[in-house]
């Protein structure tokens, strides 16, 4: 009961905090020719040298900045983690990103649990110097040597690079969740949206980047949280992603119906590039997805770069 009680109250107060959250067009954001974003943690990978896992981290490159989107998850708090496992494999070195966004405080994007619980993160199972680093964190965050910045409002962070500010929504189990997302302006074709896991429903992303933007937009890459027939996390046999996450009553399940309305809000945009994560979400999910935008999909693998000139 108590769950329900609040989950009932955080839903009427991320309704009330997205009325209220009147935003302005975001001036002069410039733009890059070139974007490309190099998975480094995602459940699939393009290669058996590579390891995938149920978590996200993105290496996102645009003319003057490099930018490590999320830190992945180390479930089984590895040294090396996946992500730096896979960043030696794929020859990318510290050296290769000058900030870091977290998009929400969830274990499968901060480097664990342990690391949510401290609102911090982490890229393996210590804290590595990220001295010269500048960090955009969505709630208050701390790291050893750094000051991160807190990003609740849209904020521009490189040329051609904003964040779309948080969005709030209650999940039944995970409780309160404020998310942001990554902007990225490419010259002569528009906006492209990099997600973490969507917890802000792909609407109000939306919603949000055409008040925020002129530009159209033009790609929407990472995850969404569409596990309708199964769950990459699984506790006891329990499919987890099928309950924790959703921000719905746990006897309320994500259907397919629900994910191809998302097709049909997405489709109104015509987009050009459309990549849907498999971390959060199910085969049967990434297929109706890339049925429905054949010409403009790409699949999310860990060493396959995406790449978008102007």
């Amino acid at each position: 009961m108590c769950l329900l009680i609040r989950f009932c109250r955080g839903k009427r107060k991320a309704e009330r905090y997205w009325r209220e959250s009147g935003v302005r067009k975001i001036a002069n954001l410039g733009a890059t020719k070139h974007l490309t974003i190099l998975p480094l943690v995602d459940w699939y990978t393009s290669s058996e040298e590579l390891k995938g896992e149920a978590g996200v981290s993105y290496l996102i490159k645009t003319d003057t900045n490099s930018i490590l989107f999320d830190v992945g998850y180390n479930v089984e708090q590895s040294d090396p983690s996946p992500l730096l496992h896979n960043m030696k494999q794929l020859e990318v070195s510290m050296d290769d990103f000058d900030a870091i966004v977290i998009s929400h405080n969830h274990c499968d994007h901060v480097g664990g649990t342990k690391w949510e619980k401290r609102k911090s993160f982490s890229l393996t199972t210590h804290q590595v110097n990220l001295e010269g680093k500048v960090v955009y964190t969505p709630i208050p965050m701390t790291y050893p040597g750094l000051n991160p910045i807190c990003t609740e409002t849209p904020t521009v962070i490189a040329t051609g690079v904003a964040t779309i500010g948080v969005i709030p929504n209650q999940d039944f189990f995970l409780g309160w969740i404020l998310e942001q997302a990554l902007a990225v302006n490419v010259g002569g074709k528009g906006i492209v949206l990099i997600m973490g896991c969507g917890h802000q429903t792909l609407s109000k992303i939306i919603k949000r980047a055409e008040a925020l933007f002129e530009e159209p937009i033009y790609g929407v890459i990472g995850g969404l949280h569409y596990p309708v027939t199964d769950s990459r996390e699984k506790m006891m046999g329990i499919k987890i992603q099928k309950y924790a996450g959703k921000c719905r009553l746990p006897w309320e399940p994500i259907t397919m119906g629900n994910v191809k309305e998302s097709i049909d809000r997405l489709k109104k945009l015509n987009p050009r590039v459309v990549g849907l994560s498999a971390h959060d979400s199910c085969d049967a999910s990434i297929a109706v997805f890339r049925n429905a935008f054949p010409n403009a999909y790409r699949d999310i693998k860990v060493g396959e770069e995406i790449s978008i000139e102007s």
